[in-house]
């Protein structure tokens, strides 16, 4: 990581009758943004044990100009359009990383 790697974590409630409808798109979206974009570098999205309908998502760029190219790709953009009635509260944080490792 440098200091211009962006990363944000997104806090979601999503509508408990649309939950399973929810994960399906967001699974398309992470494997999609993953893949194709070269300035994503990670995206991690898990739930609250104990309320499911709680998703957090964990999302790692190059810079700033690979977080903006990230929301106007088509695969996002699709996303936001077919969760729009589905989120039903989203919260994004500015974080600063402290230790992030992964095995390749």
């Amino acid at each position: 990581m440098n200091r211009k790697t962006v990363v944000r974590m997104a806090e979601l409630e999503i509508d408990p009758d649309r939950l399973e409808a929810y994960r399906a798109v967001l699974s398309e979206e992470i494997e999609a943004s993953v893949a194709l974009e070269d300035g994503v570098l990670s995206l991690s999205a898990v739930s609250i044990r104990d309320k499911p309908n709680r998703i957090r998502i964990l999302e790692v760029y190059a810079d700033q100009e690979a977080y903006e190219a990230h929301l106007q790709a088509p695969h996002f953009l699709k996303y936001k359009n077919e969760t729009a009635g589905m989120v039903t509260s989203l919260t994004l944080i500015e974080v600063d990383p402290i230790v992030m490792r992964a095995k390749p």
